[in-house]
């Protein structure tokens, strides 16, 4: 009988010792884009409905790093894996040279990238359609303008802001092909996130040549755009996240990219032990782009308008439309 109690004890205890191994091992960190962590935008919305959703639904805590120089993500990364930080989410492209040298530093660590693909066997990869997204938000701008013309505002210029800006294009000429679209970069550096005054002296010129409605995928640039807009009584489409709310009248939509839910799902996935490495791409299909209709841009939409982005919609889910997608080629096709 004691020889029958001492195994089941043993076993007991081997199994407490897995259950505690296991939670202790899933110790999550994230590290940011090279911007504030409140930046109403990409940051935010990774550390909102993602971090801390998912903070308040399993009270485990995430270590949050934001660089604060582009040396810092390497720096990151390797601190964050020293200290036994796993999974490490790496939310940037920007992150991609120094997660290839980490992840094969650090092959028992898990990763996630996302707007980047690093092919390791320890790494996920998360990519968004935003074509597809913004080419909703293009329709929709090309609806709603009088002037037949609308504008986009770019950050830094990178492939992944050129397929923004190519899929508003296409949205707006599929509704009418002689809408004229302007297009201005805002730079080729990490500053390209964070000058809202640069951001506002582009919108303004943009107005001048006619624009009415500006779409910006420019990170804290596009505050910029918008105040610009709202100054001279015309319009602007937010991104990554609802920027509806900060100019009530004045944003005509967002184009959403839904990165604080793919950071949960894959959070939740990895706490479950439901790693995978490889390739995720999610598109309108996936829910892992969309556009913002609320309160607050309610009275700039029509029904006749709602229900025109929402049959382009599903057209795009069932294939009917085709998205040219920049990064295949570094080209824009109509």
């Amino acid at each position: 009988m004691k020889e029958i109690r001492t195994k089941i004890t043993l076993t007991l205890s081997l199994i407490l010792c897995s259950i505690f191994s296991q939670a202790g091992n899933f110790r999550p960190a994230i590290a940011y884009d090279f911007t504030d962590l409140f930046d109403k935008g990409f940051n935010q919305a990774v550390y909102e409905h993602g971090a801390l959703k998912f903070t308040e639904d399993t009270n485990i805590k995430i270590r949050n790093f934001i660089p604060t120089n582009e040396i810092n993500h390497a720096q990151g990364l390797e601190r964050l894996a020293i200290r036994g930080y796993n999974p490490i989410f790496a939310i940037s492209f920007m992150y991609t040279n120094a997660l290839v040298e980490t992840a094969k530093k650090y092959p028992e660590t898990q990763f996630i990238i996302i707007d980047s693909v690093v092919d390791l066997p320890n790494v996920k990869s998360i990519l968004f359609k935003e074509q597809e997204g913004s080419f909703l938000v293009g329709a929709l701008a090309a609806l709603k303008s009088k002037s037949h013309k609308v504008g986009f505002v770019g950050g830094m210029d990178i492939p992944v802001i050129r397929r923004f800006a190519c899929g508003y294009e296409q949205g707006a000429k599929y509704i009418d092909n002689n809408t004229q679209v302007f297009q201005d970069m805002t730079g080729w550096t990490t500053a390209a996130w964070s000058n809202p005054e640069r951001g506002a002296e582009l919108a303004r010129s943009q107005f001048v040549e006619g624009a009415d409605i500006i779409f910006a995928a420019a990170g804290g640039t596009g505050l910029g755009v918008y105040q610009a807009a709202k100054e001279e009584g015309k319009y602007a489409i937010g991104v990554d996240s609802n920027q509806n709310h900060l100019y009530p009248g004045v944003m005509l939509s967002s184009m959403l990219k839904t990165v604080g839910a793919a950071t949960y799902r894959a959070l939740k996935d990895i706490q479950a032990d439901n790693f995978t490495s490889g390739v995720d791409v999610l598109g309108l299909k996936e829910n892992g782009v969309d556009w913002a209709l609320d309160e607050y841009n309610r009275a700039l939409v029509t029904p006749k308008m709602e229900a025109k982005i929402n049959s382009i919609k599903a057209k795009i889910i069932s294939g009917e439309i085709k998205i040219h997608d920049y990064m295949e080629d570094n080209s824009c096709l109509y």
